[in-house]
Formats: C-alpha cells, structure tokens, sequence
C-alpha cells in the first residue's frame, strides 16, 4: 500500500491511550512472529501513560484512523554522557498496512526537535537487531556504541534483565 497522503500527527491524549496501544501491541506481534527481539510481545498500559499524560506520545493519523505512534522525549538518561541538545525517539511503531511510514515519521520527528531549537534526534534499539540498525543507518544516524539497560527489550528499569541497546543520533541542520 502506498504511504497515506492525509497524514496528521495528535499528541496522543489518556483517551488515546487504548489507540496507542493497539499500534504498538500489534507491531510486537508483528515482531515476536519473526521471532526479532525488540520489545515485549504486548505493551503494558502503565508503561505508556506517563509519557501519554506528560504530552509526549504522538498518535499519526490517515484522515482519522490511527496509523502509527511515537513517544518524542526531550531528555533520556541513556544519554547522559552525550553532549549536545537533542531530542529522544521512543516506541516508534506504525500498522503493517502502511509499513514504510517510518521514515515519514522520523522526518517529522527530526523537524519537530528542530523546531524546538535542539539540534540532534537520538533514538536507540536492541544492539542484536541488524535489520533495525541498518535502517537508522540509511536514514543518516550514526551508532554511538551499545550501552545496556534494565529490563526486558523495550522496557526501562533499574533491575531485571540486562539488554544491550545501541544509540544512534542524527545530526540536525540549520
């Protein structure tokens, strides 16, 4: 299917929170079924509403269907030995009936944190998923090494399991 023409992006609203969910819910399934390790095989809603409430998750709209997610954060602690004024991808997902819109969103996402007077769009993902670093790659992004993190892939915590994530960071002109 071609990239939808009408695309709008909603910061997602606690009303939303079911929406978000249902696009990032079905891209781990999607995932879990090619047997690629990047986030859980479903999303829990507390893991989501903070950001949700702070203002921070986008929901992306063909005309009024909800199409694709992303949490836009202005700090991340994954970073915090990087310089710079930057702005943080997370839970980026879309439906695999629009895939390709990837690349429509971190366009957005990279005009948003311009917008926004930062001058770097960081984002990061499980440093075993070849497929996904490689993409990041071609969309300009650039590994800055692989730092581990708590939790299951696609969770952030203090204890549980160690994951390896690699950090990638694109550049942003003037």
């Amino acid at each position: 299917m071609p990239t939808p023409v009408h695309l709008t992006f909603h910061p997602a609203s606690p009303a939303d929170t079911a929406e978000v969910l249902s696009v990032l819910n079905e891209a781990a399934e999607w995932l879990r079924r090619r047997a690629v390790i990047q986030w859980p095989d479903r999303f829990e809603r507390s893991w989501i509403e903070e950001a949700v409430t702070r203002g921070e998750t986008w929901l992306v709209r063909d005309g009024g269907t909800a199409v694709g997610t992303l949490t836009l954060d202005w700090s991340d602690p994954l970073w915090a030995d990087a310089a710079g004024s930057a702005g943080y991808v997370h839970r980026m997902a879309v439906r695999r009936r629009v895939a390709g819109l990837g690349a429509v969103i971190l366009d957005w996402a990279a005009g948003t944190v311009r917008g926004n007077g930062r001058d770097v769009l960081r984002l990061d993902c499980v440093a075993s998923n070849g497929r996904l670093r490689a993409y990041y790659e071609a969309r300009g992004f650039v590994h800055r090494g692989d730092v581990p993190v708590g939790g299951a892939p696609g969770q952030r915590r203090d204890d549980g399991p160690r994951t390896w994530v690699s950090r990638y960071e694109r550049p942003l002109p003037c």
